[in-house]
């Protein structure tokens, strides 16, 4: 066939085969640097365990112990690049920047490649560039009004190290000869792409608005809303990537600390950081933020709001310093010829005075002190020193301490809780009657089912700061024939510090019992000691109670913060109260703000149905754009209560016809028992609860009874725009008839 009888779908065919024959020759070239880098990296992994080898025994000498260093740091450093690579070859070039810079040094023509790790040659050139390299920065921020210098902007689509397909963005007002461009542009292409299990990274078509967050300053508090589909999510993971890259001696050594709404979100999203370049950050949902807890249940909506309210601060502050209830109220001895006797009062002013200036479980030697001078109190007569010296050495005293002011797990006190005189004595004019009977109900839930709540991990964690960390007491009187056993501890794993009347254990144990009751399941374990990070990313935080920002400011107090958020989203119901709390946690800071305003996730037809509803109880709500258009409107479907589960799988097969990725189906807790009857439409099919779904997208959904949706959730109408807005190209909304009676 000759040029002229070149049709121009024959013309476009041949021109992507050429262009796709072009980026594959340099990502060849890529990927062979690639595999030199990785064994390069595995000689000097095996040159540093060569490192310190020596044939002597006994002391090491000062050259010797810095080879054992030497050896180390090579093997830590060479094992960590080596694994760098081998964990890049997914998608590791996705960008080709075509530039043309004006008169001046570096003029002409220039091809810069953009991808997850920066690659050079041998002679050191540049085979790709770094995402989060200043030099990779056009590749995100230039716009036809503002080139940057840059004539094409390509995309590259890879599966390992195959282009299968390019699309390019045109940033002149027309091409140069020597450019070809092709497809309709990178954007809309990845847009129509089916999502896969887990969250798709956008690294490849970041928009500029997108990207000016994203390389933000890294001090401070930067704040990023936007209705659903904005790609808050995806921004915010970008940045602590970016962050990490940026200073990474800062980011590394501090930590980064990345915290969302459920424990579906965390695992949907955990693979996202490592395939932009980075593993070092700690991704926690709210459930698993205190170390020694996980959970994922969630109270009823009117505990959690109780929970959550900044007046259980009062609560828990009272019954930190109220009286144990297993504690002995009345003390009893003979020390040094008198009788001393000290009742309930006198043991809660003793009680008192010590927490006045000391937490419960650091005060040990403070609580003894003032015991004894209570004691001395009651005496008449007599020597002081005498019976201070008796008094230290009483074994009844002893005995009666470590009843008295025994070691307090935050958890064993929470529970205190649930004993309705309790609370009631600790949240008088604090909380109403009714008020104080949700969060006993919600802590008998948990009693008998030996799970926390996910309000319940922030109280814990709030008790943990009052009380300061437990510790071991030394064990009671040995006999002589013990003491030998006793002074060789680090035989068994203990390491021992002695300060003043008390000694303190650290065990390493053996083994551990399995808990047998539900309550031995709540207090099973250790609560471990709050990390503080240099960066805290907080996802949805439109949801996050003021008790959790409390508790994520404890692990922020010196550090910067990303925080995401779209208010018209939140299931927390005083985001005034909220508000206050958050700003305590970021210490005062003035948040840089970035508003994302354009929907890439949704069809315009399922946000627009979307939007309807959430406009008509929250008329202020943020409203993006959405972009993308599929000709094909929503199902709203009214059926009998009777043939509702049979309607459910009926419209869940028919839409594994129209996508190729997930069809979600979306449960209220009432219609829970639907899910086995997904179970034979295979693993496309997957069934979610209404608040897990914060954070995720699919291709398709299936929105079942949304008036239940709305009873039953924290949010209410709000999660139900949740919902709405987790589909990208269909959604069908399942509701029973309520004008039939329910025949289940």
């Amino acid at each position: 066939m000759t040029d002229a009888e070149q049709t121009p779908a024959t013309a476009a065919e041949d021109a992507l085969r050429a262009e796709l024959a072009i980026e594959q020759e340099h990502v060849d070239r890529v990927y062979a640097e690639l595999e030199r880098a990785s064994v390069r990296a595995r000689l000097l992994e095996a040159e540093g365990l060569s490192r310190g080898r020596t044939d002597r025994v006994g002391d090491v000498r000062d050259e010797e112990a810095s080879a054992l260093f030497e050896r180390d740091a090579l093997m830590f450093n060479a094992a960590r690049r080596r694994a760098s690579l081998d964990s890049q070859h997914e998608g590791l070039v996705f960008g080709r920047l075509d530039l043309d810079h004006p008169p001046g040094p570096g003029e002409g023509r220039e091809v810069r490649y953009v991808g997850r790790l920066g690659v050079r040659d041998e002679d050191y050139e540049p085979l790709v560039i770094d995402w989060r390299a200043p030099a990779a920065a056009p590749f995100y921020r230039s716009t036809p009004v503002e080139p940057l210098d840059v004539l094409r902007r390509r995309v590259l689509r890879c599966r390992g190290p195959r282009v299968v397909g390019v699309e390019d963005d045109l940033l002149v007002p027309e091409a140069p000869e020597d450019i070809v461009v092709i497809g309709d542009g990178a954007l809309m292409a990845a847009l129509t792409r089916s999502r896969g299990a887990r969250m798709r990274d956008i690294v490849a078509t970041i928009q500029q608005h997108q990207d000016e967050a994203i390389r933000a300053k890294a001090s401070g508090v930067t704040e990023i809303t936007g209705g659903p589909g904005t790609g808050k999510t995806v921004v915010a993971l970008h940045r602590a990537a970016y962050l990490l890259y940026s200073d990474r001696r800062r980011f590394e050594s501090g930590g980064v600390l990345v915290v969302g709404p459920s424990a579906a979100y965390t695992a949907y999203i955990e693979r996202v950081l490592p395939s932009l370049g980075e593993d070092s950050v700690s991704l926690r949902a709210l459930g698993d933020l205190v170390d020694g807890i996980s959970t994922d249940r969630v109270d009823a909506p009117a505990a959690a709001a109780v929970k959550g309210s900044m007046r259980m601060r009062s609560v828990l502050s009272r019954a930190v310093r109220g009286r144990d209830p297993l504690a002995p109220t009345e003390f009893r001895a003979m020390i040094a010829g008198h009788p001393v006797r000290l009742d309930a009062g006198a043991l809660d002013r003793v009680r008192r005075q010590v927490l006045r200036r000391q937490r419960r479980n650091g005060s040990w030697d403070a609580a003894g002190e003032a015991l004894g001078e209570a004691a001395w109190g009651t005496v008449h007569g007599g020597d002081r020193e005498e019976f201070f010296d008796a008094y230290d050495d009483h074994l009844e005293v002893d005995a009666f301490l470590r009843e008295w002011w025994r070691p307090l797990d935050p958890r064993e006190v929470l529970l205190w809780l649930a004993d309705p005189e309790v609370l009631a004595r600790h949240a008088r004019g604090i909380l109403s009657d009714a008020e104080q009977a949700e969060v006993v109900a919600s802590l008998e839930v948990a009693l008998r089912t030996g799970t926390w709540s996910v309000a319940d991990v922030a109280l814990v964690d709030d008790l943990a700061a009052r009380l300061g960390p437990p510790v071991e007491l030394e064990q009671e009187e040995r006999g002589f024939y013990e003491i030998e056993e006793l002074d060789a501890t680090e035989r068994h794993g203990v390491q021992e510090v002695t300060v003043g009347r008390q000694r303190l254990a650290a065990v390493e144990p053996r083994a551990e019992l399995t808990p047998a009751t539900a309550r031995e399941r709540l207090l099973a374990g250790r609560i471990g000691e709050v990390d503080e990070y240099a960066h805290v990313l907080v996802d949805e935080a439109q949801d996050v109670s003021p008790m959790q920002w409390r508790s994520l400011g404890r692990r922020g107090r010196w550090g910067s913060w990303t925080v995401v958020g779209d208010a018209a989203q939140a299931s927390w119901p005083d985001p005034v109260e909220a508000a206050a709390a958050r700003d305590e946690a970021w210490g005062g800071k003035e948040p840089a703000r970035f508003h994302m305003t354009t929907n890439y996730r949704n069809a315009a037809e399922i946000f627009d149905y979307a939007s309807r509803v959430i406009r008509a109880a929250v008329p202020d709500a943020d409203i993006p754009q959405a972009v993308r258009e599929t000709g094909v409107d929503p199902l709203d479907l009214t059926v009998p209560r009777a043939e509702l589960a049979e309607r459910v799988v009926a419209a869940a097969r028919e839409l594994l016809h129209e996508v190729d990725g997930l069809v979600t189906v979306i449960l209220p807790a009432s219609w829970d028992a639907l899910r086995p009857a997904l179970g034979p439409l295979g693993d496309r099919v997957v069934a979610i609860d209404p608040l897990s779904t914060k954070g995720l997208e699919y291709d398709a959904t299936v929105v079942v009874d949304p008036d239940a949706i709305v009873a039953e959730t924290a949010g209410g109408i709000r999660t139900l725009y949740v919902v709405l807005t987790r589909a990208a190209h269909r959604m069908t909304v399942v509701r029973p008839d309520a004008r039939r009676p329910d025949t289940r």
